[in-house]
């Protein structure tokens, strides 16, 4: 080797050197201008994500910088649902029941996947359901991932491979989503005559992680009850790969939802440690009688231990008869100071076994819309829908907090 071919290698290597030392990535990542249009773009690094956002997202860093570097020390993981809210407003829009609303396009999902299934009959239609509810002015979309994990896959036929490329396929769908809603946005008006709501505003993807019950498929999900043989160590290892997967996927968040009790969520909070996860988290459990969770574990428990995790960035409930959520927000604010969420079902009964909802003991949308203003007034940050609310749902709730008082600048 010449004596400039050893000065060239070594020259390199000092260069690279410092990037990481001072970037926490292998070069230092160009500054944009908020004004500029970036579509969003994902760079994975060793040390740190490093996310280059539209200019729809940079509202929410407040900053010209638009690389917001995840599991670098410089972020705060605890402010990023702060940041979120106030550029939404102080209160941001959930979008509501995927798989029913699937069902309503014409899916089957009469099989254990549930809306997951979409995933490999008919993405197209996940894409769309994603756009109807981004046009009906949520903020927050969330992945077809609910019912998705690697072991339910593998038992359709499918290798490791495919099935772990099956979860980020979810995230790619509603990252697709976000991406052809700006495009819109930039063409369209705010509030179209066609009831579309074409608005540019940050929008975050959160990948869903449904419990061990959903991937049993017997109904366990509402009851919380798997048997003495499933143990937090069980748990943690049925759905250690899925997290890891969904954690590099693309997405803002990871969603683990209807977590049905104790042991579950400390299994989430111990794998997001022990495999230091860089985005963040929600976790929002169910209740059958507004005091609990499904399983009769201590809703202040579960809560509590959600409260302890720092990726943790907003707690409340989920698929839950919104007749009892008043009372479930005052209790989650007992034990967090985390933002609240809730995006409750229709009302109407779910009967896991004859897997079918019961007709006619749910609420229409101008009853379920009528209780946000409340919810909101004391303490819930996130509102949206569960199984069989809909887009138009998501419209209404759109509608009466655009109407509300701005929320007081927190500057």
């Amino acid at each position: 080797m010449t004596d400039g071919a050893i000065f060239f290698l070594l020259l390199k290597t000092w260069k690279t050197f410092i990037d990481w030392t001072t970037y926490g990535c292998p070069s230092p990542q160009p500054l944009y201008s908020i004004n500029t249009l970036i579509k969003p773009k994902r760079n994975r690094h060793k040390l740190g994500r490093t996310y280059k956002l539209s200019k729809h997202i940079n509202p929410l860093l407040e900053r010209k910088d638009t690389s917001f570097k995840m599991g670098h020390p410089a972020a705060e993981t605890s402010s990023f649902m702060t940041d979120f809210l106030r550029q939404s407003g102080g209160v941001a829009i959930i979008d509501g029941g995927l798989a029913t609303e699937l069902e309503r396009h014409g899916a089957d999902l009469n099989d254990p996947l549930w809306s997951a299934k979409c995933l490999l009959t008919s993405p197209h239609l996940v894409r769309e359901v994603h756009l109807d509810y981004l046009e009906a002015g949520a903020d927050i979309i969330i992945t077809a991932s609910y019912q998705a994990t690697i072991q339910g896959f593998k038992a359709k036929g499918f290798s490791s491979e495919e099935s772990e490329s099956l979860l980020r396929k979810s995230v790619k769908i509603a990252c697709e989503a976000r991406d052809i809603y700006y495009d819109r946005c930039q063409k369209g008006s705010p509030d179209s005559n066609n009831g579309r709501v074409l608005k540019q505003r940050p929008i975050l993807v959160a990948a869903s992680i449904g419990s061990y019950g959903a991937y049993l498929a017997d109904g366990s999900e509402y009851s919380g009850n798997y048997g003495d043989a499933i143990t937090l160590e069980t748990l943690k290892d049925f759905h250690r790969r899925r997290v890891q997967i969904l954690a590099e996927s693309g997405a803002d968040l990871i969603a683990f939802e209807t977590v049905p009790n104790k042991v579950e969520a400390q299994a989430y909070v111990e794998l997001l440690k022990e495999e230091d996860i860089k985005i963040p988290a929600w976790f929002s459990f169910n209740s059958k009688d507004g005091v609990s969770v499904v399983s009769g574990d201590s809703l202040l428990d579960c809560a509590s231990i959600a409260e302890s995790c720092k990726n943790v960035v907003a707690v409340g409930i989920n698929c839950t008869p919104p007749r009892f959520i008043h009372g479930l927000i005052l209790s989650i604010k007992k034990v967090t100071t985390k933002p609240i969420l809730i995006y409750p079902n229709s009302g109407e009964s779910y009967d896991g076994k004859r897997k079918e909802w019961v007709q006619n003991t749910g609420i229409s949308d101008q009853d379920f819309v009528s209780h946000v203003n409340k919810w909101c007034e004391i303490g819930a940050a996130l509102v949206g829908g569960c199984c069989r609310t809909t887009p138009n749902t998501i419209r209404a709730i759109y509608r009466t907090l655009s109407s509300r008082s701005p929320a007081p600048s927190s500057k």
